[in-house]
């Protein structure tokens, strides 16, 4: 028995043996392979699977890993919509400021007892309102014949004919009661500001003239001046140069007083209407124009607070009520720039007043001062159409406000840092 178990212990171990060498022998040919540079070709081998295998599983990914494919460019379908889908629907109210509730001041230990509430950021504010005092309805007389405006009826419609024999009905050209109203976002009530107030030319809609194609609000922000725009919508787009309610005695002021509410509820502060209401104002008259601009000099009820008059190509007329307005507010400025069409009569003008003994200026170069009386003929490749955007110079509102803000006297802070550039549309 004990040679028995003997000859098993050694069966067993000669079996031990024999596994110990089989597993160590691939091990130590595991080491010698680590010792020596991978195979080329195998690695190429390698190479060739993985790209077959992600060619299977993410093909976009196989011709390569450049920008293009890990960022490719949006196409067409993914930026606009299609014809079976449609835009966002938005309504004016959704871009009309909401009225700010004003906190409480609060206190700070050591610093300040209270610190005064700060008016939150906000983008420029391009709008219509419609107002009462505004040009249109119109149912007066008109002061040049003392007649009823409204002359002419058909059933239960009536119109106005014009000087022209064209009439015009008034359902369809003089019952448009809106005001384009502009604040930039620099605009701040508090600093000394002034509000310019816009009379558009004939043939003219506040959308697509005013603000599309003249950009008055664009040139009022980019002055970095501290104004705002009120622009009353005069004959809808029609060759008519009425002024409406602008003829009446009082008429400015009314639309000046109502304007105050408008403003102050726009720019979310309901005390700063009474600013408002005492804010010096800068009339600018272009082509036809002229005739509302005259008026509200003549009549309006408020010329004192008219820091300056500006007139664009607008001279066709009227010319006593700009010079009595001139002669006796020699604080204010006044600015005349005209083509061929209407030189005749700006030189007729410059007459009058140099023997009033008031001096002018024949050229914009000079700083605008109180007391300023400036015409400027433009050449010939400068087109009356164009003429808000491109007078003596691109963008003649803007330098207006650029000059006037320069000189303390006007009473015109310009409160943005930088001003942005005109881009036209």
């Amino acid at each position: 028995m004990r040679v028995d178990r003997t000859k098993a212990s050694g069966a067993r171990g000669r079996a031990l043996r024999i596994a110990l060498t089989s597993s160590l022998v691939p091990v130590s040919l595991m080491l010698v392979q680590c010792g020596q540079s991978p195979n080329p070709a195998a690695l190429a081998a390698n190479s060739q699977a993985n790209v077959q295998v992600v060619a299977k599983t993410n093909p976009q990914v196989a011709s390569g890993d450049t920008f293009e494919d890990r960022f490719p460019a949006p196409q067409f379908k993914e930026r606009f919509p299609s014809a079976s889908e449609s835009l966002l629907q938005r309504q004016m109210s959704d871009f009309s400021p909401k009225r700010a509730v004003q906190p409480a001041p609060y206190k700070l230990a050591s610093l300040e007892p209270q610190l005064p509430y700060q008016r939150p950021p906000r983008d420029d504010l391009t709008t219509l309102i419609s107002m009462k005092s505004s040009a249109f309805p119109y149912f007066g007389n008109n002061p040049a014949s003392d007649a009823p405006f409204l002359n002419i009826s058909k059933g239960d419609r009536r119109g106005h004919r014009s000087y022209s024999g064209r009439v015009f009905w008034q359902d369809e050209t003089y019952n448009d009661s809106r005001v384009l109203v502009h604040v930039p976002e620099h605009f701040d009530v508090r600093k000394p500001g002034v509000i310019v107030v816009f009379f558009h030319g004939n043939g003219a809609t506040l959308e697509r003239d005013v603000r599309d194609r003249q950009l008055v609000p664009q040139q009022i922000t980019a002055s970095g001046a501290n104004a705002v725009l009120l622009a009353p919508q005069m004959a809808v787009d029609a060759a008519d140069s009425s002024a409406g309610k602008f003829w009446q005695a009082g008429g400015l002021k009314r639309f000046m007083e109502e304007s105050a509410t408008h403003l102050a509820r726009l720019t979310g502060d309901p005390n700063s209407a009474r600013a408002f209401a005492s804010m010096p104002i800068v009339i600018v008259g272009y082509s036809g124009g002229f005739l509302p601009t005259a008026w509200s000099l003549e009549v309006g009820g408020i010329s004192d607070r008219v820091r300056g008059v500006v007139l664009l190509d607008a001279v066709y007329g009227e010319m006593d009520k700009f010079a009595s307005w001139i002669e006796s507010h020699r604080s204010g400025f006044f600015v005349s720039s005209y083509t061929h069409y209407t030189a005749r009569r700006d030189r007729e003008l410059m007459s009058m007043l140099r023997q009033k003994g008031i001096s002018v200026s024949e050229d914009m170069d000079g700083p605008l001062r109180p007391g300023s009386v400036v015409f400027v003929e433009t050449g010939d490749g400068i087109t009356h159409r164009d003429y808000v955007n491109r007078a003596w110079t691109q963008y003649p509102l803007k330098d207006v406000l650029v000059k006037m803000s320069a000189t303390p006297a006007l009473a015109l802070t310009r409160v943005a840092a930088s001003s942005p550039s005109v881009s036209s549309r």
